[in-house]
């Protein structure tokens, strides 16, 4: 029998989204002391229930607000569930928002010694990859420029090529290849199908079904929190699209 790498079981998300209208932390105190701070439930979750094999992937989809990054937050442990359990084996490597720990007043070679620390690698270990980073992320040119003169993309293709330095056992991507062009795409759709095949689990969110299709053997389509079909990636994007296009028909 396959090893689970990720178990979800009967998990919801509740936050209390605030009716009161306080400008100012002091009006906020006040009612908090006074007790007058009403709330909403919202259901970001509801009962979602999963398991992906050592190994295997699984495409998350969705419009935006059905849940899915959410859950990757709850699974990569960002956040802890309202109800229900998540059980992950290894380590995790959370690829949520790429280059979201950067520094924009340091070149590309500082911040790869600066994040490579904050994800707990040795300054030896960072200069030994350092060419391979730069090579991948094919930022040769831009090596010593600060990164508030790189474009979204530019950023994008050094954190992934940061982020999947180490062999994680669960990889957790967040529209990770929405930026940068048709040839970079396709290069780290390559690097996710060797991560696999060396045993890496991969959660891969996009709205890009061809992509969803091409990289995941499963999918899950959450809509409005709550589990609406889970199977095979090319039956479950077809059942997806065609409730997009009768929508936009009605």
């Amino acid at each position: 029998m396959a090893q689970k790498s990720v178990k979800v079981e009967n998990v919801s998300m509740m936050f209390n989204l605030s009716k009161n209208k306080e400008e100012r932390l002091k009006e906020y105190v006040i009612n908090l002391i006074k007790g007058k701070l009403f709330f909403d439930e919202f259901w970001a979750l509801k009962n979602i229930s999963f398991e992906v094999e050592k190994g295997g992937s699984l495409g998350l989809i969705g419009v935006n607000g059905s849940g899915k990054s959410t859950l990757l937050k709850l699974i990569s442990g960002i956040m802890r569930p309202t109800r229900g359990s998540i059980k992950t084996v290894g380590t995790i490597a959370p690829l949520i928002e790429l280059g979201g720990g950067f520094d924009a007043s340091l070149s590309a070679k500082e911040n790869i010694f600066l994040t490579g620390a904050m994800h707990g690698h040795t300054r030896k270990f960072i200069q030994k990859q350092f060419e391979s980073i730069i090579e991948f992320s094919e930022l040769h040119e831009f090596v010593d420029v600060p990164l508030r003169n790189y474009s979204s993309g530019m950023r994008s293709r050094l954190g992934f090529a940061i982020a999947t330095l180490v062999q994680a056992d669960i990889l957790i991507a967040d529209e990770v290849l929405s930026v940068g062009d048709i040839k970079f795409r396709e290069k780290c759709e390559k690097r996710l199908n060797e991560m696999m095949t060396e045993g890496t689990t991969v959660l891969f969110v996009s709205h890009s079904m061809g992509q969803v299709q091409k990289i995941c053997k499963n999918a899950l389509w959450l809509d409005k929190g709550e589990m609406k079909m889970f199977g095979p990636s090319k039956e479950v994007c077809k059942a997806y699209e065609k409730s997009l296009n009768l929508g936009n028909q009605s």
